[in-house]
């Protein structure tokens, strides 16, 4: 089993040193879920356009662009590109993130706190009407890293 890149020898925690790695273009995709009532879900997909969905698109974007504020010990990163999506479903809202950067390391954080970011939004604008959702399935489901 490998050891925890974020703690030293002595178990202090410290920022892992990239600085001798290479630049390298890296990808990221994340995807997670809002559970939901369907009743619930059916008057997302009512809503005009710029409506909760398009904050939560918005507020994913953002969110992955301040991941180094929000996270203490990850490095900030260059970001070429994040793109959220935000599709319901019958009782759930899936969203998915991608994030892309040139950097000496991975930008899979950042694509994580995109979609939970924007899953909290979902969340917040809905709740006055279900009581019950759920925020689940948080995952990276896939990570690339090719020479820059």
């Amino acid at each position: 089993m490998a050891e925890l890149s974020h703690l030293g020898e002595a178990g202090d925690v410290r920022m892992v040193d990239v600085g001798g790695k290479p630049l390298s273009r890296r990808r990221a995709v994340a995807r997670g879920a809002v559970r939901m009532a369907p009743e619930t879900a059916q008057r997302l997909r009512e809503l005009p356009k710029g409506d909760a969905l398009v904050t939560a698109q918005l507020a994913g974007i953002m969110a992955a662009k301040r991941t180094s504020e929000l996270i203490p010990l990850c490095h900030p990163l260059p970001l070429s590109h994040i793109e959220v999506s935000v599709e319901v479903g019958g009782d759930e809202v899936e969203i998915t993130a991608t994030a892309e950067t040139t950097a000496q390391t991975g930008v899979e954080m950042e694509a994580l706190t995109a979609v939970t970011v924007a899953a909290l939004t979902v969340y917040d604008m809905a709740k006055a009407i279900d009581k019950e959702m759920s925020i689940s399935d948080v995952t990276l489901v896939e990570k690339t890293k090719e020479p820059a």
